[in-house]
């Protein structure tokens, strides 16, 4: 009769401290889109001044503390909201790592870089303007919010200088147009106000305001 070899079960062990610190982030982050959400809805139902953060953490359901913790004070909370609404993520993306930039920068077509770049403003504007224009009302009477305004408008303005830029590279500017100036035509048509005058107070479709974004610019910017 063969014997039987007893073989021992052996376990490996469970890393039960990397589980609870990944864990502890999914839910760290999971509170964070809560708080924003509740701050994107109050602050656009409300307004900056009567929003606070008494009430944004009252309506995301958590702890004061736990609002300064995981995002910061208010102009700070409007601040990541203007960032992600412009990425479309739950995170700020640098300009140069967006996939309408990176696929804007491969053309040499100028009006295909245009119609690119107009759908993409369109979309941007539908999540961000609201928010910008309320960082903005904030920014007459709060230091910080007027320098967190300050700072967005000049990085717009220097990303716009840049898209002017990458058109004159490809032929895609008037010879009498300077690059600085073509940028400031680009940043004024594609500013958030504008966005709002014409689809809010005028009532244009957001595809409509697509469609004029593109022509405008091609008839300011392009060579005839």
């Amino acid at each position: 009769m063969p014997h039987r070899i007893k073989v021992d079960h052996v376990s490996t062990p469970v890393n039960r401290r990397s589980y609870d610190n990944a864990e502890r982030t999914r839910r760290s982050l999971a509170t964070r889109r809560c708080i924003l959400d509740a701050a994107r809805a109050s602050l656009l139902a409300k307004g900056y001044r009567a929003t606070t953060i008494a009430s944004i953490a009252r309506d995301a359901g958590v702890h004061v503390d736990t609002v300064y913790e995981l995002v910061g004070r208010k102009p700070i909370i409007v601040r990541t909201l203007v960032e992600t609404a412009i990425s479309g993520t739950d995170e700020a993306v640098e300009a140069e790592e967006r996939d309408d930039v990176r696929r804007i920068r491969s053309l040499t077509d100028p009006r295909q870089k245009l119609a690119i770049y107009a759908a993409a403003v369109r979309s941007v504007m539908a999540r961000m303007a609201p928010l910008f224009v309320a960082l903005r009302d904030a920014s007459t009477t709060e230091p910080e919010a007027a320098a967190i305004w300050t700072e967005i408008s000049e990085r717009r303005a220097t990303n716009m200088r840049t898209f002017a830029a990458d058109l004159a590279a490809v032929d895609g500017l008037r010879a009498d147009l300077p690059i600085a100036d073509a940028g400031d035509i680009v940043w004024a048509l594609n500013s958030p106000e504008m966005y709002l005058l014409l689809t809010r107070d005028r009532g244009w479709s957001p595809e409509q305001y697509e469609r004029w974004l593109y022509d405008t610019w091609c008839r300011l910017l392009l060579p005839t």
